[in-house]
């Protein structure tokens, strides 16, 4: 386990248009039904917030946020499948908490398969609770999968 995130090696920066054909890369090695790369093109062109997480000058993993109503909703979050349990998905997840405070979001929301335990355990161990079930909300190869919602509320600060 990394005990001090910020010093896990790599740089977070914007997803840009050259990113998307190894975004789309990642996504497809890492989900039996992913995204597509016009799925992203769509996100950056829409304004989404964007973000990888570059590692000598590799993206190891990408996040997308939608920020919204004083809401944020996480999209996407996945670290290359070369990448993981090295604490990428925690600093990308800080950098799009963080950005969604700086929008002056009061409540961020996403969705996880309940099989995907190791995501479960992030967004736990930063604060999210599952506020509803979604039946049959993904699509899995034995027909759906439910979703669990999970929400993370921001204390006001002043």
């Amino acid at each position: 386990m990394i005990a001090n995130i910020e010093h896990i090696p790599g740089e977070v920066r914007s997803m840009i248009h050259s990113d998307l054909s190894t975004v789309s890369d990642i996504e497809r090695r890492s989900y039996q039904f992913p995204w597509s790369h016009g799925v992203f093109r769509d996100c950056l062109l829409a304004g989404y917030t964007c973000i990888v997480l570059e590692r000598d000058h590799l993206v190891a993993g990408y996040g997308i946020l939608s920020v919204a109503a004083g809401e944020a909703h996480v999209l996407n979050l996945c670290v290359d499948p070369d990448f993981r349990n090295l604490g990428y998905g925690e600093r990308l997840l800080d950098e799009m908490l963080a950005r969604a405070r700086y929008a002056d979001v009061r409540e961020v929301f996403l969705e996880v398969r309940p099989s995907n335990q190791s995501a479960l355990g992030l967004y736990e161990k930063k604060g999210f609770c599952q506020i509803a079930h979604r039946p049959a909300y993904y699509q899995s190869h034995d027909g759906r999968e439910d979703a669990a919602v999970l929400s993370l509320r921001f204390k006001r600060t002043s």
